[in-house]
């Protein structure tokens, strides 16, 4: 199975892709799930505010919108991100703009994942899950130097 990153109208971000891959499958490794087909769509503003509109009903930007295909235990789905939103959140968050694509991209794998987001609760446990994550990115560098 394979993760693959795409593009739609815009230039695809500099990130370190081999190793994003390793990561993503190690956390879905780590919720005892597989790898199935997952797709990243790095696009602007105004196409996933369409894509928003029309599948969710949702008028209005987001950085990201995931399509959930997972069967069984084999995580596979579409996400769809809007770089401007990405580049926006990093200085508005005062964070490093690498940190915030990698915030982005687990967050919608973390709903594949069968995390939520809608309650005050909910959102604090994604938070927490995504921190987590990222430090398992940052291990991985970090095995890479040695």
């Amino acid at each position: 199975m394979s993760i693959s990153y795409v593009v739609e109208g815009v230039r695809k971000p500099k990130l370190r892709y081999r190793l994003i891959s390793i990561w993503l499958r190690k956390v879905i490794g780590k919720y005892g799930r597989l790898t199935g087909d997952i797709t990243y769509v790095f696009c602007n503003d105004e196409y996933l505010k369409t894509i928003n509109v029309k599948f969710l009903n949702h008028d209005y930007y987001t950085d990201i919108v995931t399509f959930d295909y997972c069967e069984e235990n084999i995580v596979s789905g579409d996400m769809i991100i809007s770089i401007e939103r990405v580049k926006d959140n990093s200085e508005l968050f005062k964070s490093d703009i690498d940190d915030e694509f990698l915030r982005v991209m687990v967050h919608g794998l973390l709903h594949l994942l069968g995390f939520k987001d809608s309650t005050d609760l909910e959102i604090a446990m994604m938070r927490k899950n995504e921190d987590d994550c990222i430090l398992i990115f940052k291990e991985i560098c970090n095995e890479c130097i040695k």
